[in-house]
């Protein structure tokens, strides 16, 4: 099959499509035919050499992807060569083909093209799990980072549902814009002072809930934010990976500090992360409480344009991989 491989760390340019053995699904594994692969900042990372598979995983990079089930292994059920799919995985996204353990593969939802489908299932399950980890509720406030992003446009829409009042912050104005459209109530760019204007919006009460992409950089100003019983919950490491915690400001907040990531989540915990996305999410996107991200579409063999196009931090939305 092909496949994107890269023989070294480094910039984009060393991406390139290559011919690699096809995998074959075993024992509780689905092999997928890829139809489409989302591009996340994490696939960047991996590609400067600093974000390695999990033991186990596939060396290739992408972690979605959508596309048609070509086979089953022995003792996986409810599935059958030619249905429709979507794909939670550790590695292997950016390739024709990909196996996955059976409980992480989800139908896509009703009504989603399913290229459209490949950029969803990264972003609900890391929304989802996260914000019930923080446990979000009705009437409290919300903030999150990169709000134009996949991960931020989901979430945006996400908390709203739980109903929430949103926070985000973004670049551009018609980043801004974006995220008001698709319903923060207060969209702020990160080159302003996003703390006060966010503090000021609460009344000096503070955020109840934060899901910060930036780690180091942000996190003081992120606790400084939180009201009293708040949770910072970080899941990116965009501004670095060690920063100074004031304990003192947390005690007195009687506030939460968590961390968390989804890819090196063992197998029964995915799985049930998926089936959470399948009975909760789902139904929202279908119904067009949430609406996927706008998309950018680029051919496999063209994958370090992808990455490019991520790093400039010009694209607005999702960008997807596909392989037709």
């Amino acid at each position: 099959m092909k496949a994107i491989t890269l023989q070294s760390p480094g910039d984009p340019s060393v991406l390139t499509l290559t011919e690699v053995p096809t995998p074959e699904a075993g024992p509780g594994e689905i092999l997928v035919k890829i139809v489409a692969a989302g591009v996340n900042r994490a696939d960047l990372l991996q590609r400067q050499g600093h974000y390695p598979p999990p033991p186990g995983a596939s060396p290739l990079l992408g972690m979605e992807c959508s596309g048609v089930i070509a086979a089953t292994g022995a003792g996986v059920t409810g599935w059958a060569p030619g249905q429709p799919c979507v794909a939670l995985l550790a590695g292997g996204g950016y390739a024709e083909y990909v196996t996955v353990p059976a409980g992480q593969v989800l139908p896509p939802p009703d009504g989603i093209d399913l290229v459209t489908a490949a950029g969803l299932i990264e972003v609900a399950a890391t929304v989802s799990s996260n914000l019930s980890l923080a446990r979000l509720v009705s009437g409290e406030t919300f903030l999150v980072h990169g709000g134009s992003g996949g991960i931020g446009s989901f979430a945006i829409q996400y908390a709203r549902s739980l109903g929430a009042r949103v926070i985000a912050t973004a670049g551009a104005a018609d980043k801004l814009d974006y995220c008001h459209s698709v319903g923060a109530d207060l969209a702020v760019s990160y080159r302003t002072d996003w703390a006060a204007q966010a503090s000021e919006f609460t009344a000096g009460a503070g955020v109840d809930v934060i899901l910060d992409n930036m780690g180091a950089s942000y996190l003081e100003a992120n606790v400084g934010l939180l009201a009293t019983g708040g949770r910072l919950v970080v899941i990116g490491l965009q501004g670095g990976r060690r920063g100074t915690l004031d304990l003192g400001t947390l005690m007195t907040k009687r506030a939460q500090v968590m961390a968390t990531t989804l890819r090196s989540r063992p197998v029964p915990e995915k799985t049930a992360i998926c089936s959470q996305v399948a009975e909760t999410v789902w139904p929202l996107v279908s119904s067009g409480a949430i609406r996927p991200a706008p998309e950018t579409r680029i051919p496999l063999a063209e994958a370090a344009r992808a990455h490019a196009l991520l790093e400039s931090g010009d694209n607005l939305g999702k960008i997807l991989l596909v392989t037709g």
